[in-house]
């Protein structure tokens, strides 16, 4: 097989943008891309926590490709090239490991992730400061807007615990999830949509917290929960499929049945 380098790869992206090359990469463009960069992130993801070795290799090449693309494309306009990203990167895994290629000694990982979020903290100081010298910036001013809520959500309060602005014990949290099911209740018996819509948003930001508060990774336990649904209903579409029938609200107490059996056996 043969054996084909980064600098290959750069130049081929580079050819597919040409005059001569392919008609759809010479029409994307920064926006169009977006999409395709969420999607690769989460097939290396899937690829991952299904242990798919034979597959991960092409998802890391899929995402591998995006930041090839950008980079080519950015380099058409004289704003940067795929050197400055190597270049931004390797400078910051020096600058944030200075207990490897420095002389800061530590004890353990905990002590590296506290010099890193220190080192991180004074780095996004110094950058915000640049920006807005008249005033101390938010610290949740670079928390991408554009992640998926409950990415967000997690990343915004994580930083605020750091400074002291979190919950003290569990059992505040979980009397904040109750507080909040109690005032979606009174929004559902006003049947006032906008409130329930409100509500249902501060219940999930509450059990963000929760998970958060637990040291667990919501996205990590949300997607668990996620299989765990999808196997458990493709069990009931199958157990219906034995017997000629299909999902179907007539069969609400038989799908339940399945469920429940299905349920009963993942536990065992």
């Amino acid at each position: 097989m043969e054996q084909r380098t980064f600098e290959d790869l750069v130049a081929l992206m580079a050819r597919l943008r040409s005059p001569d090359g392919c008609p759809w990469d010479r029409e994307q463009t920064y926006d169009s891309l977006k999409s395709y960069v969420i999607e690769e992130a989460y097939e290396v993801v899937d690829a991952v926590e299904g242990r798919d070795f034979d597959k991960l290799p092409r998802e890391l090449g899929d995402l591998l490709l995006q930041v090839v693309f950008y980079a080519q494309m950015a380099s058409e306009e004289g704003k940067f090239d795929v050197h400055d990203v190597i270049r931004h990167l390797s400078d910051k895994l020096i600058r944030r490991h200075p207990h490897v290629f420095g002389d800061l000694r530590v004890a353990g990982s905990d002590e590296v992730l506290k010099n890193w979020e220190r080192l991180k903290a004074e780095e996004r100081g110094s950058a915000h400061a640049e920006a807005a010298p008249e005033g101390a910036p938010s610290l949740l001013r670079d928390i991408p807007k554009a992640l998926p809520a409950l990415l967000e959500a997690y990343q915004m309060t994580r930083r605020a615990s750091r400074v002291g602005f979190d919950w003290k014990t569990i059992d505040e949290l979980l009397g904040k999830l109750r507080e909040e099911v109690k005032e979606l209740r009174d929004a559902l018996a006003k049947k006032e949509r906008a409130k329930i819509e409100e509500e249902s948003g501060d219940l999930l930001f509450v059990a963000v917290n929760l998970a958060r508060f637990l040291e667990l990774d919501p996205e990590v336990a949300l997607r668990r929960a996620n299989r765990k649904f999808r196997e458990r209903f493709e069990a009931v579409e199958k157990r219906l499929a034995e017997q000629g029938k299909v999902p179907d609200p007539a069969h609400r107490d038989e799908m339940e049945h399945y469920w429940n059996k299905a349920k009963e056996k993942a536990s065992d």
